[in-house]
């Protein structure tokens, strides 16, 4: 009943395409076109991917924090290593540079040397007030003596405007927090910001490093925009060339080169339709519809040619096309989907969009496949024998008798090395580290990432932590109590050598004593009770000058804001300064009169890549579930299940324990490599599968017989495939991104293994275990066919020639 029902139902599929096939090239012309009107609404986030639900502790956190002082990640740096640019004609130019930046909408205001405000005393009435620290036009003994003052005399702009190590000064671009999270940053940055610096240090020879949140963010997606059309036409050339160095034949390459090309389009339209963003993941699936469609086309067009070769009948080998690999390859499409598919049952945003996109879209380079490559074909002259030579070539009976030779004699010699390599793997996986590094995957060779390194040596950092300090009463921050726990809590941050010099009010509050002794640096400090009286008649307007008070205090004097910047450090060493961070913060603040959390990009980064590397963890186990699933239902048999998993097992096993040994650490973008690799490698297990159930009952049960016919049927499709899918997913190393080369490493690694092993240990396996498995009670009629025999078709074949 299921054969015929199989059958019968693949033969319909058969008929509904050959004759229907104007109709199927509207339809997916139409479709083509409906999907390229949502490319428009495509769009590039401007934002840092959210690695973890809204819903979540960390997010409400900062969420909590961004309702009280704004967006955090807004300050563009740009540093100075030069001790030229305290000349009158430098120090002007630089003057004039950020007045002319200071003037742009998306730019809120700038604290630069060239423009730096000094507090000041005042009698009559008494009061602070800042005033320039510098004349309009100084002459180079002012410049001179400006920078003395500046190094030696005013450490409240300690790490803000120079750095503690050298005499490097920097500018902060600090930009408008309406505007920081749209399109005007992007434009701003790369049409305004760069050209400008360009110029200036063209004209006075002075080398300006640029960095902060927002500029990182920019280049970085921009980066991500520019590679896409490089990873698309990489793959596309990779592809084809190896298509056509295994089929000799340009038309053949053309027609999977075009029937991917229209993928490519559908999961564009795909993204546009669902409006999701391009991420660092999506901008990935394009070339991976490429090098995931090229199998399906190679399945296809070499059952074709094969058919063709036998019988020389067009349409019978089209029927036969659609009738015998239709199945096989929508299920091995399924699988691969499932694998993908599994991301959408993890609470991250990123990975549901990711998965969502690749799994529709991978079904529907199955489609496009089963529709284009019978319907061009059906226009064009049958392929001419010269086309058909690649079906004979020596090297492949090579490699196939190689193969045979291996799993016929030297079985034990494929044990011992499948078990050395799960021990050594084993090893290597206990050293993998999990890595929380913002900058770890970004390009290295670029210059932006060169300038984040010198901010770090300079400035400590350029990722921001916050700390939240909640009082529990209004005005309860400028208490003097709270302002020593502050500066205590302010200290011990200042002995961590990965934490910059932090940034809060009492800075403000030291500076106003300092200004209170006319500007003497060694009262530049907190305070007294005594002091406190004298110097707040003094104070009292000081906290609606140049907004210095607003940023690290809100509007109620309730909460207050310690600013600290973080260099680059992995998840390690990041969970260590919060294990010292904590109990510290708990002694200085007892919990029953303060609430003191932890927030910032930096955090939220580093405990979004923990949540992620769990929720992939899980998601690969939900793969590996379903999948098993998938062959429980279409082979009936538990044992076959076991058996058919261990080849696909072990390459994530070994990949995992090369990760180990090669230093490569667990993150977003590597974890994904096993997910991917599960799903695709399987499709061979199943292609063998199918092929060995079915000769087992052409051979009468005969287990060797039937092993080797699998082995030398579907032996060089598997080839074919797994060379493709090696190379293709080698295109991703060409990226800049170290996170996209792993990726495309790592699956290519997998992958090879997974063939070898799919060629070697599986069908030694099922030779070893043959008594266990090879009977009609184990391998029961399955619940689908995957591949369809030859008999009862003659019958079927005349219908479909006849119409």
């Amino acid at each position: 009943m299921h054969k015929i029902f199989s059958f019968g139902f693949w033969n319909s599929i058969a008929r509904l395409i050959l004759r229907n096939r104007i109709t199927i090239i509207v339809m997916i012309g139409v479709t083509t076109f409906l999907l390229s009107t949502q490319w428009k609404n495509m769009r590039f986030s401007y934002t840092e991917a959210n690695l973890m639900p809204d819903d979540h502790d960390v997010n409400i956190k900062y969420t909590d924090f961004l309702n009280k002082f704004g967006e955090e990640g807004n300050l563009i740096l740009l540093g100075v290593q030069d001790s030229a640019l305290f000349t009158p004609e430098k120090f002007k130019a630089w003057n004039k540079l950020t007045d002319k930046l200071e003037s742009y909408p998306e730019v809120d205001h700038i604290i630069s040397p060239a423009s730096l405000q000094e507090l000041k005393k005042l009698e009559d009435p008494k009061r602070f007030e800042m005033q320039p620290a510098l004349e309009e036009d100084p002459d180079s003994l002012q410049l001179k003596q400006f920078e003395n003052k500046l190094f030696t005399e005013l450490p409240f702009y300690e790490n803000l405007v120079y750095s503690s190590h050298s005499n490097t000064i920097q500018s902060a671009l600090y930009l408008n927090k309406e505007l920081v999270n749209t399109k005007a940053r992007k434009v701003f940055v790369l049409e305004e910001l760069d050209p400008l610096i360009n110029e200036f240090e063209e004209k006075y020879d002075i080398d300006v490093r640029v960095s902060g949140m927002p500029y990182i963010r920019t280049l970085n997606s921009q980066n991500i925009v520019d590679e896409i059309g490089l990873f698309i036409l990489a793959a596309l050339m990779v592809t084809s060339l190896i298509f056509f160095f295994f089929f000799r034949s340009v038309r053949a390459t053309l027609i999977s080169m075009f029937t991917v090309c229209i993928g490519v389009m559908w999961a564009f339209g795909v993204i546009g339709l669902l409006h999701y963003e391009i991420t660092i993941l999506t901008a990935l699936i394009p070339p991976l519809i490429i090098v995931i469609g090229i199998p399906n086309c190679i399945f296809l067009i070499n059952k074709y040619q094969q058919e063709i070769k036998k019988h020389g009948n067009q349409a019978k080998s089209l029927q036969r096309v659609i009738t015998k690999v239709g199945n096989a390859t929508l299920m091995t499409n399924v699988t691969t989907a499932s694998g993908f598919a599994t991301f959408i049952l993890t609470d991250s945003q990123l990975l549901r969009e990711f998965g969502v996109v690749a799994s529709i879209n991978i079904l529907a380079i199955f489609v496009l496949s089963l529709l284009i490559i019978p319907v061009i074909y059906s226009y064009l002259k049958p392929p001419k024998d010269r086309h058909l030579k690649h079906l004979t070539k020596r090297w492949i009976g090579g490699f196939v008798n190689w193969m045979e030779k291996m799993v016929r004699h030297h079985r034990i010699a494929i044990y011992i090395t499948s078990v050395a390599l799960l021990a050594a793997s084993i090893i290597g996986i206990y050293t993998i580290r999990i890595s929380g590094s913002i900058l770890e995957d970004m390009p290295q060779s670029t210059q932006f990432f060169k300038d984040v390194k010198f901010f770090e040596r300079e400035f400590d950092g350029v990722m921001p932590l916050e700390i939240l300090v909640d009082t529990k009463r209004p005005k309860g921050v400028l208490k003097l109590s709270t302002l020593k726990r502050i500066d205590e809590l302010e200290q011990f941050i200042q002995d961590i050598p990965e934490l910059s010099k932090p940034l809060s009010v009492t800075r403000l509050v030291k500076y106003s004593k300092q200004a209170y002794y006319n500007g003497n640096p060694k009262y530049y400090q907190l305070p007294t009770s005594q002091e406190r009286n004298f110097i707040m008649p003094y104070a009292k307007n000081l906290g609606s000058q140049e907004g210095l008070m607003q940023s690290y205090v809100d509007s109620t004097g309730q909460y207050a804001r310690i600013t600290t910047f973080m260099q680059d450090v992995g998840t390690e060493k990041m969970e260590s300064i919060e294990e010292d961070l904590i109990p510290q913060i708990n002694k200085i603040f007892p919990e029953e009169r303060y609430e003191v959390s932890l927030t910032g990009k930096a955090l939220l980064f580093q405990k979004g890549t923990n949540y992620l590397v769990r929720n992939l963890i899980i998601s690969l186990g939900l793969a590996i579930f379903l999948i098993a699933l998938l062959m429980a239902w279409m082979f009936r048999s538990f044992r076959m299940i076991l058996i058919s998993l261990v080849p696909n097992l072990l390459p994530l096993l070994v990949t995992a324990g090369m990760m180990g040994f090669l230093g490569v650490p667990i993150k977003p973008s590597t974890i994904l490599v096993f997910s991917i690799a599960f799903g695709i490698s399987v499709d061979d297990t199943i292609h063998f599968l199918a092929k060995y159930r079915q000769e087992l009952k052409a051979n009468n049960w005969k287990i060797k017989r039937s092993v080797y016919a699998a082995l030398r049927e579907t032996g060089v499709s598997m080839f074919y495939t797994s060379i493709v899918l090696f190379f293709g997913f080698s295109v991703f190393m060409i990226s800049s991104f170290g996170g996209t080369v792993a990726l495309g490493g790592l699956v290519s690694a997998t992958l090879l293994f997974a063939m070898l092993a799919n060629l070697l240990l599986l069908p030694s396996l099922l030779l070893s275990l043959e008594r266990s498995i090879a009977n009609k009670n184990v391998l029961k009629e399955p619940a689908m066919k995957i591949i369809e025999e030859d008999e009862s078709e003659p019958e079927q074949e005349e219908k479909v020639q006849s119409n």
